[in-house]
């Protein structure tokens, strides 16, 4: 197995609509930012990637047959590279709502798990500790690597992205290149690759609403657990203190008798 597609686009331009689509026109599995999630252990190879070491990408991407969103758009050079027959898919659209989507979603859902207390927690629970690691991943890979640690300059973020569309489109021959738009269908999608249109509706998948959730989750967390480890912690100690009284000789919390 070989990849056929390779998406250039970064997150939040509709690469899960397109990973959905892609396998339903029998191009999958589509590896996508959620496989990394799913897979701590890949990150290591994406890390290695963005040092610029060599990848043996045939071992790493061998059961997939596309890739989109990000952390493969990052290195859609060194893949369309690798695999000269590949197809190149640049997903886009309107900047700032594009920023506004990143911001709310992919970036915000990582300063919370970026918080000390989630830092700690990764110490010693193993889901926190493989969600860091892939944090790490995506600060090294994506914020400061696509954005130089200035994603929160909006300005900034909104001209690496049209930068970084415009030089695929440099980049890419422009018959082996889709520049597409989730909101377009299946038409120039399947046109492209040669597909017959599918009788199903497009998948348009929106999951900004499930990120805003994990966020208010995690920071709900956030608040909550470090506020009952204390309680529990001054709980402990009041035991401790009350269990040395009472196997103390002589010492007694009772109240000595009123006169009579």
């Amino acid at each position: 197995m070989t990849l056929a597609v390779i998406g250039a686009g970064f997150g939040r331009t509709g690469t899960l609509s397109l990973k959905a689509a892609l396998e339903e026109l029998g191009l999958g599995p589509c590896y996508h930012m959620r496989e990394a999630i799913q897979h701590p252990d890949h990150v290591p190879t994406w890390e290695s990637a963005a040092r610029g070491e060599p990848v043996d990408w045939d071992r790493f991407l061998g059961g997939y047959r596309a890739t989109v969103d990000w952390p493969g758009a990052a290195f859609y050079e060194q893949l369309s590279e690798k695999y000269p027959d590949a197809r190149v898919i640049l997903t886009v659209r309107d900047p700032d709502r594009w920023y506004d989507s990143a911001s709310a979603t992919i970036y915000d859902i990582g300063r919370a798990g970026s918080s000390p207390f989630f830092r700690m927690l990764g110490l010693v629970v193993p889901p926190f500790r493989r969600f860091g690691r892939v944090r790490h991943m995506i600060d090294t890979v994506v914020w400061k690597g696509t954005f130089n640690g200035r994603f929160e300059d909006r300005h900034n973020a909104i001209r690496t992205f049209l930068e970084w569309n415009r030089r695929v489109g440099e980049r890419i021959p422009a018959d082996r290149l889709l520049v597409y738009e989730v909101t377009e269908g299946w038409a120039p999608l399947c046109r492209f690759l040669d597909k017959p249109v599918p009788d199903t509706p497009f998948p348009h998948l929106n999951d900004a609403e499930s990120f805003r959730r994990r966020v208010r989750r995690m920071r709900a967390l956030s608040i909550a657990v470090p506020a009952l480890l204390a309680a529990a912690s001054v709980a402990a100690i009041a035991a401790t203190v009350a269990a040395k009284r009472s196997a103390t000789p002589g010492v007694t919390d009772a109240r000595p008798a009123a006169p009579g």
